[in-house]
């Protein structure tokens, strides 16, 4: 395995490949023991997190009836707000992984379900489960690393129009939903020339996208404002800060998962040939956690447990909270860097990487070198200078 970037201290580079494989082997165990355990508990926990996160939305959709009166809206807009991220995060993000298809129940399977997003459900698992979760990190085959707009690598070239990075990450960030609709379209790749437009495939995706998007926005800014009554444009307003409170939430949470500084980055190679074993470890070193409290880790989706969802993406969410000591002390025992922190501290860390990898490489270094002040150990060289 290669990691990209170019380090004094290679991270794997005192593991054997015995050492690799067993890794492997641990991790095989310790999913083996959530699958032989899983049960009544996890079911009733999907199944309460559904019936509580559909009773909040109806609820707060009865407040907006309401809304032109303030109070009533912000509690409304609020309410609907958390229960758009848990659609998304809890329920949506983990059903369509699979990890509830255990329990045979036709209405909470990944093959049936349909989440309150821009992009179908069948696009985003082919994307999302058949490639970024194949390719985690890989530069060139993992999209979601940058969502091929960003340079996220300092062994990638870097040209003029990464200075503008920043800013695409944040209007990324406002319609995040509309983003990954688009990615999980290969909308770019699919749009440099004729034939690839023209393509009977890409064209029927395309109509499918645009037949989602049509639904979710008539039901967010046309048949819920009417069912207002006198609250339409209120509730317009109510929904339309809703779906952005979601994007800028759960864009925040994925970067912190692949984004920070200490993630690592693989070079295409890299996976040639690639073990068990070193699948596990790509997950380990190319993901990272959010620290936090219980109400925190559910509002992410349990994606602050970003490690573990990578090792074990089928495994149900409830759980990774009871795996990850066990991950953890598998990553000190074989001198490997665990990467977490807070959700400000990672949110920081991936808006500097962004920031940085806008500029060439050393032209952070070149400005401290022209501005480093004048310390007592220059004067006498400076005077003599002079």
């Amino acid at each position: 395995m290669t990691v990209l970037q170019k380090k004094a201290h290679n991270p794997i580079g005192h593991l054997t490949a015995s050492d690799i494989e067993q890794i492997g082997v641990e991790l095989d165990a310790i999913r083996q023991s959530v699958i032989d355990t899983r049960g009544a508990d996890d079911a009733a926990y999907i199944r309460k997190v559904i019936k509580a996160q559909r009773t909040l939305e109806l609820g707060s959709r009865a407040v907006l009836l309401a809304s032109f009166f303030p109070p009533a809206w912000i509690l409304g807009t609020a309410g609907l707000s958390v229960a758009k991220i848990i659609e998304n995060m809890e329920i949506g993000h983990n059903i369509m992984h699979g990890q509830w298809d255990w329990m045979r129940d036709p209405k909470i399977h990944s093959t049936v379900w349909e989440w309150d997003h821009a992009s179908p459900s069948e696009q985003w698992k082919h994307a999302h489960n058949e490639l970024h979760h194949a390719y985690t990190n890989v530069i060139g085959k993992d999209n979601d690393l940058g969502y091929g707009i960003m340079r996220v690598d300092e062994d990638q070239r870097w040209v003029p129009m990464y200075l503008a990075q920043p800013l695409w990450n944040f209007l990324n960030a406002c319609f995040f939903e509309y983003g990954i609709a688009a990615y999980d379209l290969e909308l770019g790749r699919n749009m440099k020339t004729k034939k690839r437009r023209q393509n009977p495939e890409f064209r029927a995706r395309a109509k499918q996208v645009v037949a989602k998007i049509r639904k979710q926005m008539t039901k967010d800014y046309v048949l819920h404002p009417l069912l207002s009554g006198p609250s339409f444009f209120h509730t317009v307003a109510a929904n339309a800060t809703a779906n952005l409170v979601r994007n800028l939430w759960t864009h925040s949470v994925i970067m912190c998962g692949h984004f920070p500084e200490g993630v690592e980055t693989f070079e295409r190679r890299s996976i040639e040939g690639e073990t068990r074993g070193e699948w596990y470890l790509r997950q380990m070193l190319g993901s990272a956690n959010i620290s936090g409290s219980k109400a925190m880790h559910f509002m992410t989706g349990n994606l602050s447990h970003q490690i573990e969802h990578h090792l074990f993406p089928d495994l149900p969410s409830n759980r990774y909270a009871e795996v990850a000591p066990q991950v953890k002390d598998l990553f000190q025992r074989y001198g490997l860097s665990y990467t977490t922190g807070s959700l400000p501290r990672q949110v920081a860390s991936a808006w500097h990487k962004v920031i940085r990898l806008s500029l060439p490489n050393d032209f952070l270094a070149r400005k401290s070198a022209d501005v480093a002040p004048v310390g007592p150990a220059d004067e006498p060289a400076m005077a003599a200078a002079a």
